[in-house]
């Protein structure tokens, strides 16, 4: 039975989010709030968790999982950044982008693209997120909460409640989240790569 913790979406409660960031360092899920839409999450180093977040979220192991961080110092440690692409991750953090990168060894195997070794990565700006990120104290391994069999993320924090509550454990509502996915840039070539076009302005990146 998930718990359910409703927050303030710009002054959300610590307590509250506390609670949340303990169930998932216990390696529960969480359906939480992200600038984009809502996205399920789990703790990085829990092989079960994940696995568990691809199976409710219906995605194999070629689906890019994203890491969800506070701020781009906690990046240096899961992917391999040159000059070039630290640039573009300013100007883009944070926001609403997910950036693919080289993942370092330090990264899980599992957790990265199976023939790539590439990982997703993304620095949020909703607030209630960026808290619990900090109430957390690591990075989170991330997806959008899009339903099996369906093509647009769910954004109700009660539907996502009457819909997975038997599924996750916890459920952060922080009211609608925007409709649209992230923008995904592919950083791993000579020349950035639009793989999606989502909230994010290319602009932005100076692209």
């Amino acid at each position: 039975m998930a718990q359910y913790f409703e927050v303030h979406p710009l002054n959300p409660q610590p307590r509250l989010l506390r609670q949340a960031a303990q169930i998932l360092q216990s390696g529960g899920l969480a359906a939480v709030p992200t600038d984009s839409s809502y996205a399920l999450v789990c703790r990085l180093d829990d092989k079960a968790a994940a696995e568990q977040l691809r199976r409710v979220r219906g995605v194999d192991d070629k689906h890019h999982l994203t890491l969800l961080c506070r701020d781009l110092s906690e990046l240096a440690s899961h992917a391999r950044v040159d000059n070039r692409q630290y640039r573009i991750l300013k100007l883009g953090t944070p926001g609403p982008y997910t950036f693919i990168l080289e993942a370092t060894k330090e990264v899980p195997r599992r957790l990265s693209h199976p023939s790539r070794r590439t990982i997703g990565l993304r620095v949020p700006a909703h607030k209630a997120l960026q808290e619990l990120l900090a109430e957390f104290g690591a990075p989170l391994l991330g997806t959008t909460l899009i339903p099996p069999g369906e093509t647009e993320p769910l954004n109700d924090a009660h539907e996502i409640r009457g819909h997975y509550e038997k599924l996750v454990q916890a459920v952060v509502d922080a009211g609608a989240c925007p409709m649209a996915p992230t923008t995904v840039i592919d950083l791993t070539g000579a020349e950035p790569l639009l793989m999606r076009q989502g909230r994010g302005d290319l602009a932005r990146l100076g692209l």
